[in-house]
């Protein structure tokens, strides 16, 4: 058509022939203009709910500014592309709207639900009666007995959450308050309620409040775990850089002149020096390896091998304390998927500490075999070291492999530990998809277990 209209004007056939088909265009244009008008006036409380949902992600800062306004455009585009029920289309605009109306009247609007369901947080819909219509698979973690048509008080009592809800029944801006649970377990979650509409709800079967909640208490413990790192870190180096500071002082004043008193005191300062160097080191191979946790190794490990190679380069150091390492191969060779310079750490960590910690003139067991483990029973790589020292006492084992934790500080620091050796061994052992296990018997000795996935065991 366009080409003809360009055509020289001899060519030219009369404009009069192209007006049906311009007006056939303008007026399936309008249609569809009207079809996404009547297509957005029914779905309008679904895109309300959604602005809203996505504001109170953003509120709580789980999305950016930018992000928030491309998921909500996502979700619209989604809303509005749906297809019309019960032949609005077919019916046209009036038969639509009257269709639309009777399903509001009815209340059997549900449209706004898969959107409750998509959000990453807990979230769960009340009525103008605070009756729960409506809530998603998060928020029945939260709260396990949970049921529809249930008043929200039966839910959580609260006093707090359900105070922010009468709140927000008159509030012009959603109400964020903390709750803290403690049963089953102590948390702390953020909740924040939002009035959707007007009491005009219960006829449209819509939502009246909306409620988010999320479990804030794994970032609490991270921070306080963060806090509790830096303190102790710098702990740790506080004390050596005091003494040196101390002796390096006296060497300048009093002790200026004193040999046999420099001689002493440079003693204690590389010793001090030694305890700074290897609690730096221990802290980098730390930050190292939880860098990596999430990594999949893939070498392959022979954990006879790993066991002969730390008994053979730790013998020095248990002839110092008259120890015996003792090495128990298995009868084949098992072999895991690994990493093997962190395996090789693993081990001599534990092997180290087993002789720093045993009884002198005593003896460590390090053991490699086949077990079976788990429900049901399968195969897997073991691998134990055993001293007969003076054990560990019951209350201490949980926590062992917690950083800068010892069960002796003082025995510890006397014997060079810096508290983060076992603290590494769990992440490695993470790492590699095993299991740590500890036991101990007061006036035996300790036991330390490494279990893995022995390769070809497992898909």
């Amino acid at each position: 058509m366009i080409e003809a209209l360009c055509a020289p004007m001899t060519d030219r056939q009369p404009l009069s022939r192209f007006l049906p088909a311009l007006t056939s265009r303008l007026g399936q244009t309008q249609a569809a203009l009207r079809a996404v008008g009547r297509r957005a006036r029914m779905r309008s409380w679904a895109l309300a709910i959604t602005a809203v949902l996505f504001l109170i992600l953003m509120g709580a800062g789980s999305l950016s500014g930018w992000v928030t306004i491309a998921g909500f455009a996502a979700m619209a585009m989604v809303i509005m592309q749906q297809g019309p029920s019960g032949g609005d289309d077919e019916l046209g605009e009036d038969a639509s709207g009257a269709g639309s109306a009777s399903r509001r009247a009815s209340g059997d609007d549900t449209s706004w639900r898969p959107l409750v369901d998509a959000m990453p947080d807990a979230v769960v819909a009340l009525d103008h009666n605070f009756v729960v219509m409506h809530f998603n698979a998060m928020f029945e973690d939260l709260f396990p007995r949970a049921r529809l048509q249930q008043p929200l008080s039966h839910v959580s009592r609260n006093p707090e959450l359900n105070e922010a809800v009468e709140r927000a029944v008159s509030a012009s801006e959603p109400v964020i308050v903390d709750v803290f649970e403690r049963v089953p377990v102590e948390r702390r979650i953020s909740a924040t309620v939002s009035r959707l509409g007007g009491r005009d709800s219960r006829q449209t079967g819509l939502p009246f409040l909306i409620i988010s909640l999320r479990d804030m208490s794994e970032q609490d413990k991270l921070a306080q775990m963060r806090a509790d790192f830096i303190a102790n870190a710098s702990h740790e180096l506080r004390t050596p850089l005091a003494s040196l500071r101390g002796f390096v002082e006296t060497l300048q004043g009093p002790a200026r002149e004193d040999t046999q008193a420099r001689e002493r005191f440079l003693g204690i300062m590389s010793s001090q020096a030694n305890r700074m160097t290897r609690l730096i080191d221990d802290l980098l191979s730390l930050s190292r390896v939880e860098m990596r946790v999430h990594l999949r190794p893939r070498g392959i490990v022979e954990l006879n091998e790993v066991a002969a190679y730390i008994a053979q380069a730790l013998e020095p150091l248990a002839l110092a304390s008259k120890i015996k390492i003792v090495v128990t191969r298995s009868e084949s060779p098992i072999r895991i998927r690994g990493d093997r310079d962190e395996i090789v750490q693993v081990l001599q960590n534990l092997v180290h500490n087993a002789i720093k910690y045993g009884k002198e003139s005593g003896r460590v067991e390090v053991a490699v075999s086949r077990v079976l483990d788990g429900t049901p029973p399968q195969p897997r790589a073991l691998v134990a070291i055993a001293d007969d020292g003076p054990g560990i006492a019951p209350e201490h084992l949980p926590r062992l492999t917690e950083r800068f934790y010892r069960a002796n500080a003082a025995a510890s620091r006397d014997k060079g530990g810096t508290g983060l050796g076992l603290a590494i061994v769990k992440h490695i052992v993470i790492r590699h998809s095993g299991e740590l296990r500890i036991t101990s018997v007061v006036g035996t000795g300790s036991t330390f277990s490494l279990l893995f996935d022995e390769l070809g065991t497992r898909a």
